[in-house]
């Protein structure tokens, strides 16, 4: 079965579009809020003080202590409405590669062909640039090109792209690989059914999880157990679950093991 599941992007927009609609729910708080806070002190003359002793002392204070309250809930619901509206706009444009997104293995494979094409681009560089400008010129590179390259680099660095650029790229090109080597073992794998006492472990291929269900609610001991090994609960599935990983299933196997199969 093939690893990801199908409703990755609608449940992607259907996450952006939550937190976009909390933000505005939170915006609109705020201006309502603000919109009391100005009515309330409405009827406050401009620069009257509270005077002390006088009859109206009382309604004063606890008129002043409700506009400052709804300032403080304008205020709050402003920072609320920003922190959804910033997370909408971080899920909305997230270019990392979801373990969730049916396309993972194909955009992970592509991002390998850019990471070895820039190893060997830049290691054609760094031999040219030895050699001098002619070298570089037929490698397409213009005077632009060379002295946008100079200024990447401290003075010190005499050569673009120093040893550790390349040691970091070598180093990705070695984790996507990784990443290619699981996701295709993912893909060759089965949905499975495990029953245990109390419970079955399923490896659901179709939303891409592992799950945990119990016939009753399991203990503390054994809810603090999948919790430490990454398991939250789900109600939509009412099943302790993680994303399908290696990882994941070797913390399944474990779990089964050594804690529901005895």
């Amino acid at each position: 079965m093939a690893i990801g599941r199908q409703d990755f992007n609608e449940r992607k927009e259907k996450r952006v579009n939550s937190l976009n609609a909390r933000a505005r729910k939170s915006s609109i708080l705020a201006h309502q809020e603000l919109d009391k806070a100005h009515e309330m002190g409405s009827v406050i003359p401009p620069g009257q003080p509270i005077l002390i002793g006088h009859h109206s002392e009382g309604r004063h204070r606890n008129l002043q202590k409700k506009i400052d309250n709804a300032h403080r809930r304008a205020y709050e619901a402003e920072e609320k409405a920003e922190y959804y509206q910033n997370r909408a706009e971080a899920a909305e444009t997230n270019g990392s590669i979801s373990g969730d997104d049916a396309e993972a293995l194909n955009q992970y494979k592509e991002k390998l062909t850019r990471l070895i094409a820039a190893q060997e681009r830049m290691k054609e560089i760094r031999k040219a640039w030895r050699k001098g400008k002619e070298a570089l010129y037929k490698l397409g590179l213009t005077d632009a090109d060379i002295d946008e390259l100079k200024s990447r680099n401290p003075a010190y660095i005499k050569i673009p792209f120093p040893p550790c650029t390349l040691s970091n790229n070598s180093a990705e090109i070695r984790r996507v690989k990784q990443k290619i080597e699981e996701l295709e073992r993912l893909d060759k794998m089965e949905a499975t059914s495990t029953k245990f006492p109390g419970g079955e472990m399923r490896i659901n291929t179709d939303i891409n999880r592992i799950q945990f269900l119990f016939d009753d609610i399991p203990s503390m001991e054994i809810r603090k157990l999948l919790k430490s090994n990454g398991f939250k609960w789900a109600p939509s599935e009412k099943a302790w679950q993680r994303q399908r990983t290696l990882n994941a299933i070797n913390a399944v196997y474990w779990l089964m093991k050594n804690h529901f199969q005895k």
